[in-house]
């Protein structure tokens, strides 16, 4: 993991997981350190923004190690309106709702939280994969 804190648009981080256990928690914790660096010069300008963004981080992270297993690398950096979240990961397939699963599991909430949450989605194929942008208010 590696939070830039000087230069060229500091503060951002990018985090490569392998995607097996304790991914997604390794992630949440690494995007909190990254929301600690970057309140210290831009406060966020809502009470939830913090949580929304760590909320983000942990839904495009569990849907990337449930439905593209393998490598993935999550960036986070301010954006002119907020901060961009991306994650890249194997699966050239795009994100799509699924029924939601209150009783077996299998979950179904993640994307329409994402959806909810974000004032700018953007899925870009890649050679290798996808990468997903995600741009919250800070």
């Amino acid at each position: 993991m590696e939070v830039l804190t000087e230069g060229l648009g500091a503060p951002h981080l990018r985090a490569d997981f392998d995607g097996q256990s304790g991914t997604i928690a390794q992630a949440r914790d690494a995007a909190d350190s990254f929301l600690t660096t970057l309140s210290e010069d831009t406060p966020p300008d809502r009470e939830r923004s913090r949580d929304d963004v760590l909320l983000v981080v942990s839904e495009l992270v569990t849907n990337a190690v449930r439905h593209a297993p393998g490598p993935l690398t999550l960036c986070l950096a301010p954006a002119p309106d907020g901060v961009q979240i991306t994650v890249r990961d194997g699966s050239p397939e795009p994100p799509r709702p699924r029924p939601s699963d209150l009783n077996g599991g299998t979950g179904g909430f993640g994307w329409s939280i994402v959806q909810r949450l974000a004032h700018r989605i953007e899925v870009l194929p890649r050679p290798d994969g996808k990468e997903i942008h995600v741009f919250l208010s800070w």
